[in-house]
């Protein structure tokens, strides 16, 4: 009978665990003791086997997984075994395996890692599949299995005890692998563009390079606070005033903020820097980075996500913050000259602000509120005030603006990139602006980093650079809802609290 039609809710499940722990000592008593087990040498895995079952149609072969289902019929059984790439039948019959090892396999349970070694066979149903010749229990399931027919449905769970995710949701299994196709791709591309991949300090006495707040510790060896970083920008800024003129790094930064579909403490970020370029240069690293990778994992630049068809393969739209705001709510910053202009325009729009913001502050806030959402095709939106980008260049014919973009698909920010600066008196006074926020109380401001300034000092080339949410990309390119899909062990709040 199948093993799984009753579900685990309706029987006593202590019960159940408690006859798997009866199971498992009677197997040690005998000797046969399935943790004692040290190595199994598998030559195939199940979709090797369906993909390639005209040449292997009658070969021996060895696979091993996770026994996901079983049908006991007399002196005859099917099992079902699940490993990385798949899941195939086994059909294990008492006159192949021998009485014996028959008898053991009948008291397999579902979730018991098993190997099988025997002959690939197509049965009369016309379901490939492998006639044991072998059946091997190689570690017992002490747990039991949500039931397959519903799944692991309950997020919470699912988030907390990803592996058992994975054992019962194979398109979680498929979006994981999908990240790791990706991170290939994104390092073969940069590796291919003359790129080199370096690492920076994760503990850092002074975390810039964002507007975040940090996670502050002691390192007790040195008697001294530091922070875990916040962003990769300012030591690989120091490689390429080094003369390492193309760097970038994949890592994770950590910013003390809140949990949603899009944020998570910890998370994994790409900054690229080119020595001799500016942002228009990563303008165009950035849309070919994105065509060449959906191309390589997924064969094809039209995609889908959230039911909403987006398009890779055009050329990605270019606007200016200002024209943004006029194309898609019809108001003309243009016109806007003080600041209290803008805090009048920010109040007839219901758009909240704080006394502390500026001329450039209520621009972004503007955005925000109303154009953000609306940029579903791959658009770079350029030119963003001076007041929220203290790391970026000044245009030099308007310096209340600076050369930077942000790249926006579905609504969401992908990437940010600009010219960078590279005067050191300039980025002084922009260190020191940002100190004084921070001493009114912004928690998200940067410190004045003196070693940073001493880099620039010695000369750093015009330069440009960027930064990727590898995350977020992950889930543009595996059409995942949230960014917990996409983070193996995403943060979750203790049970414990």
């Amino acid at each position: 009978m199948g093993e799984n039609k009753n579900a685990p809710a309706e029987q006593d499940v202590n019960q159940l665990r408690k006859v798997r722990r009866e199971k498992l000592a009677n197997l040690q008593a005998e000797g046969r003791d399935p943790f004692q087990i040290t190595r199994f040498d598998v030559d195939r895995h199940t979709m090797e086997i369906k993909d390639n079952f005209d040449a292997l149609e009658g070969q021996e072969v060895t696979i091993a997984g996770r026994m996901m289902s079983k049908r006991v019929m007399g002196k005859a059984s099917f099992c079902n075994v699940m490993d990385l790439q798949g899941n195939i039948q086994s059909y294990v019959a008492r006159d192949a395996v021998g009485e014996e090892p028959y008898a053991a396999f009948k008291k397999f349970d579902i979730g018991d890692l098993i190997g099988v070694k025997g002959e690939v066979f197509r049965t009369n149903a016309g379901e490939i599949s492998v006639k044991a010749h072998e059946v091997t229990l190689l570690a017992k399931s002490l747990q039991i299995l949500p039931e397959k027919y519903h799944g692991l449905t309950n997020t919470d769970i699912r988030y907390r005890q990803r592996y058992v995710d994975l054992i019962v949701n194979p398109e979680v299994k498929d979006t994981f692998v999908k990240r790791s196709l990706i991170l290939r791709e994104v390092r073969n591309f940069l590796d291919e563009q003359g790129f080199i991949e370096v690492e920076t300090p994760v503990l850092v006495p002074n975390a810039g390079g964002a507007a975040a707040r940090p996670f502050d510790t002691h390192y007790n060896a040195l008697d001294e606070d530091v922070h875990l970083r916040i962003s990769l920008e300012l030591y690989l800024k120091r490689l390429i005033v080094g003369g390492l003129e193309r760097v970038y790094e994949i890592g994770r930064v950590f910013r003390n903020e809140g949990l949603s579909v899009r944020h998570n403490p910890e998370f994994t970020l790409m900054e690229i820097y080119q020595a001799y370029t500016d942002y228009y240069g990563m303008m165009d690293l950035t849309e070919n980075l994105y065509r060449t990778v959906a191309e390589k994992v997924l064969g094809t630049t039209q995609i889908t996500y959230g039911g909403v068809d987006i398009d890779l393969g055009q050329s990605f739209e270019r606007l200016t913050m200002v024209d943004a705001l006029k194309k898609y709510a019809g108001i003309d910053f243009n016109e806007v000259k003080t600041e209290e202009e803008a805090k009048t325009l920010a109040g007839q729009h219901h758009v909240h602000y704080e006394k502390r913001h500026k001329k450039g502050d209520i621009l972004n806030l503007l955005f925000e509120e109303f154009v953000e959402e609306k940029l579903v095709q791959p658009t770079f939106v350029m030119d963003h005030p001076l007041e929220i980008s203290p790391l970026a260049k000044k245009k030099k014919d308007n310096p209340e603006y600076v050369e930077r973009f942000e790249l926006f698909i579905y609504g969401r920010e992908m990437a940010n990139a600009f010219s960078e600066l590279n005067d050191p008196l300039d980025q002084r006074e922009r260190f020191e602006a940002q100190e004084a926020l921070k001493a009114a109380g912004d928690e998200e401001a940067n410190s004045v980093d003196e070693d940073f300034l001493n880099a620039l000092e010695h000369g750093m080339p015009p330069t440009g650079g960027i930064g990727f949410g590898i995350d977020r990309m992950v889930m543009l390119l595996t059409d995942s809802a949230a960014i917990r899909d996409v983070l193996l062990f995403p943060t979750m709040k203790s049970l414990d609290k």
